[in-house]
Parts: C-alpha cells; sequence; structure tokens
C-alpha cells in the first residue's frame, strides 16, 4: 500500500494531508524519513509522523442526520454548537465526509478511513450528491438553464447542478438537487444570485448511501455490503 493511503487508511488525517506530512518530512518508515508519495509499505513496517506511531486498526462507517443548528466540525472557537454535542462520545474518533452548514440539515458520512473521505470528496472524481431543496418564488426557464449550464458564485469558481422540479406553488418551488462539486454553500450561493433564496436544504444522498431509516440527530452503522457497494461505485467513477 502506498504511504499516503496508509496514512488516511489509519484514520490519522485525509489522503491530502498525508500528502503535506510526507512531503515536509515528517514521515518516518522503520526510522528513515521519506519524501516520496508512492512509497510501498509493507506489514511489518513501522510507520510514524513527528515520531508518532501510525497504525491501521479497524476502520469504522456510520451515517448520521444532521439537524439544523449545528455546525460540521469537532470544536468551533465562536462556542456554536457542532455535531460533536449529539454524537455518542464512542464514536467522537469519526471524521464527517464533507460538511453541511449551519441551517441544512441531512445525511453526512461519518467514517476513520481517511481514503474513502479522500475519495468521496476530492473534485476530480466527482461522487453525486442529492438534496432536497425549498427557495422562494418559482424561476423562469433562463434561470433554470443557468443552473445546469454553470453560475460563477465566486471568482473563478463556477458552480452548476443537475435539478428536477418536485412541486411548485405562486410562492415557492421545490427541487432535488444533484451536485459534483464541493463548493462552499454552493447550493444557496446559486440560488441567492438568481434572486430565489433558499428556505431549506436537506441531503438525501450521497453516492450509494442514503438518509432513510434516520430520525434527525441519529447515528447508524452502514452495512458492510452497502461499504462494499460504495467502493465499487468510486472505482467505476475513477474508470470514466
Amino acid at each position: 500500500m502506498r504511504i499516503n493511503k496508509y496514512i488516511a487508511s489509519s484514520g490519522f488525517c485525509s489522503r491530502r494531508k498525508a500528502d503535506e506530512y510526507v512531503l515536509s518530512g515528517a514521515v518516518k518508515v522503520n526510522g528513515t524519513v521519506i519524501t516520496t508519495l508512492g512509497f510501498e509499505i509493507r506489514k511489518r513496517d513501522k510507520v510514524t509522523i513527528n515520531d508518532k506511531l501510525i497504525r491501521v486498526d479497524r476502520l469504522d462507517y456510520y451515517k448520521f442526520y444532521k439537524p439544523t443548528g449545528y455546525i460540521t466540525t469537532k470544536q468551533d472557537e465562536k462556542g456554536r454548537k457542532t455535531i460533536y454535542d449529539i454524537i455518542p462520545k464512542e464514536l467522537r474518533h469519526l471524521n464527517p465526509v464533507g460538511r453541511l452548514d449551519k441551517d441544512s440539515s441531512g445525511l453526512i458520512i461519518m467514517t476513520n478511513d481517511g481514503n474513502l473521505a479522500y475519495e468521496l470528496t476530492h473534485p476530480s472524481i466527482k461522487a453525486a450528491k442529492t438534496y432536497l431543496v425549498r427557495v422562494e418564488g418559482v424561476l423562469a426557464d433562463t434561470q433554470l438553464k443557468k443552473l445546469s449550464e454553470g453560475i460563477e458564485i465566486e471568482q473563478g469558481k463556477v458552480a452548476y447542478c443537475d435539478y428536477s422540479i418536485i412541486e411548485q406553488t405562486k410562492t415557492e418551488t421545490f427541487f432535488e438537487i444533484v451536485l459534483y462539486q464541493g463548493l462552499n454553500r454552493q447550493i444557496r450561493k446559486m440560488f441567492e444570485f438568481l434572486g430565489h433564496p433558499v428556505i431549506s436544504l436537506k441531503r438525501i444522498r450521497h453516492a450509494n448511501i442514503e438518509l432513510t431509516g434516520l430520525k434527525k440527530g441519529q447515528i447508524k452503522p452502514i452495512k458492510p455490503r452497502q461499504i462494499k457497494e460504495l467502493k465499487l461505485y468510486l472505482d467505476k467513477i475513477k474508470e470514466k
């Protein structure tokens, strides 16, 4: 296994961060500094980061229904409520795969498998994330077209999505939105640009993992069969 993937698989950090540790000279294998990302780790090798031993232990996979009002981080310097205030203590070694902002709810995959988290969030892999989104007003056809063609929400950052309209009234539109990007507050910024602020936003699916079966604030293990299917899903995307 390559050194960066080994570190990420330990849950110590993401694969991207593992790359940084390797390139900075912080990683040693059997006491020797390694700065080559493609270095292969064998079963009996001892890997350290800043002289701390890294172990690949059991990998855990859970799905969590984040309620609104909580931020997706372990600690907040402003004292706001975080998802770790409601996640059981014995599961606080898990890290969120991606984020949902304070006012959004829905599915967050939680794991200590840094390699899987890397693949689910890396922009080149484009794992689909599906949301139910309610916005103010009714969008014109020209505005709807911009959702799929792309909107520059920040300088140099063009956001796009797939969409379908579930329901529409005189004052609101209810969408199913599918993202293949991970830009900060992407959906909210797209609709704000179009003049139709988001009323509510809930993630219901990430890749093949669904929110179904969870109550708000609840966390449950993901079945091994689903993790196997998830990894096959990611492999197929990488082949494209």
